[in-house]
């Protein structure tokens, strides 16, 4: 019997100090996104999927392919058409990463920052159209919270492991599955003391 073929790990980046100040710009974040959801493309059809000028997708995707988040994909070019694709998948950081940077430290609380803001409007978009959608997926789709009191190793362990069970199930399904849609997991971990101070306690 012969045994399923394996996909490859995903191509991963840690973000050093360069590439971190130049991906913090709104349309470079979403010029990265837009290649890993949807492949390769165009500066033209980018601009048209993100309501932009073909002008400024060029000029950002050069920006981008400089510090290799970015690179063309000459085997779908053909002419003066230039096809660009996310040189990763997957993009990693650890806040701390850049705290002898002040510059880079800036550049990834931006990027924090409008992952935040991006979350929000995905959410209100949903809340939206939600009855577009069937019965079945309205309760799989939504969100959740939990408390919990425990140390920041075990903190980094439970988003390590969320993550590898992410990466388990899309491996195990089926892309073209007829039912399938394309979905986006957020992982979020806050102390709760920034909006819910602690009771003092009683003597």
């Amino acid at each position: 019997m012969e045994s399923e073929p394996t996909r490859p790990e995903p191509r991963r980046v840690r973000l050093d100090h360069q590439q971190v100040r130049v991906l913090a710009h709104p349309l470079r974040m979403r010029l990265v996104g837009a290649l890993r959801v949807n492949g390769p493309s165009t500066a033209t059809r980018l601009a048209e999927l993100l309501d932009t000028n073909t002008g400024a997708t060029s000029y950002h995707l050069r920006q981008l392919a400089e510090v290799g988040m970015v690179v063309e994909d000459p085997d779908l070019g053909t002419g003066r058409q230039r096809y660009w694709r996310a040189a990763h998948e997957v993009t990693q950081w650890e806040a701390s990463d850049y705290d002898d940077d002040p510059d880079a430290r800036a550049a990834i609380e931006w990027i924090e920052a409008d992952y935040i803001r991006f979350f929000s409007h995905h959410a209100e978009r949903w809340a939206a159209r939600r009855h577009e959608w069937s019965p079945a997926w309205r309760d799989a789709f939504g969100m959740g919270d939990f408390f919990m009191r425990i140390p920041a190793a075990r903190l980094e362990a439970i988003k390590a492991e969320v993550f590898a069970l992410f990466e388990r199930h899309r491996d195990e399904t089926d892309p073209d599955d007829p039912d399938a849609e394309m979905v986006q997991l957020y992982l979020a971990a806050f102390p709760l003391s920034t909006v819910l101070p602690p009771a003092e306690e009683k003597p």
